[in-house]
């Protein structure tokens, strides 16, 4: 009985693919061995003597199942863990999310008009220096800054409205007494004209 190497080469060949991957029916062995050239081989292939075998499975079934139970928090004990803290998750990428979200919600109040430019200002260093640790602190933060602002600003208002208060009081006390005045040299005036 022939090797059939040659078939299986030139099948290998023909077909584009390995030699693992042909086969030769075994029960067909003597009309194979005849086949010698590329032609005869492709005869072969057409009445299914030479086959390509399938592509192996290689399922992603079970690779899936252990990524689920990994976002649940399994399998990532510290015996898991190959790299550092900082190599799975880098402060630098941390600093960055933390940044961008802050200065994103610092956009957005800048452009709704709800905070001005030199609070944005203000509040952006602050950012970068460390003092807000998330978004909700920010908010509160830029909340009491305006009820504070609202606040002196009314007591500003307040205070200069006293003032105006005061100052017309004033104004219309000095008329009064120069009203009397007048009137008292007039009252004067007169009696002296009477006496004459």
């Amino acid at each position: 009985m022939s090797t059939l190497r040659l078939q299986k080469r030139l099948a290998a060949a023909v077909l584009k693919c390995g030699k693992n991957k042909i086969w030769l029916d075994p029960n067909e062995s003597n009309e194979i061995a005849n086949a010698n050239s590329r032609q005869n081989i492709r005869k072969l292939i057409k009445d299914g003597l030479i086959i390509r075998k399938p592509v192996a499975v290689h399922s992603r079934a079970r690779v899936r199942k252990n990524a689920i139970a990994r976002r649940k928090g399994r399998h990532t004990g510290t015996g898991k863990r190959k790299g550092t803290a900082n190599a799975r998750m880098p402060q630098k990428v941390i600093w960055m999310r933390r940044m961008r979200v802050l200065r994103r919600l610092l956009n957005r109040y800048r452009t709704a008009k709800k905070i001005d430019k030199h609070l944005y200002h203000h509040l952006y260093l602050r950012c970068k220096g460390n003092v807000f640790k998330n978004k909700r602190v920010l908010m509160e933060h830029i909340h009491k800054e305006k009820a504070k602002k609202a606040r002196s600003k009314q007591l500003s208002d307040q205070a200069e409205a006293r003032r105006n208060k005061v100052k017309e009081a004033r104004k219309r006390r000095e008329e009064r007494i120069a009203q009397k005045r007048a009137d008292i040299m007039k009252a004067y005036a007169r009696e002296d004209e009477a006496k004459k």
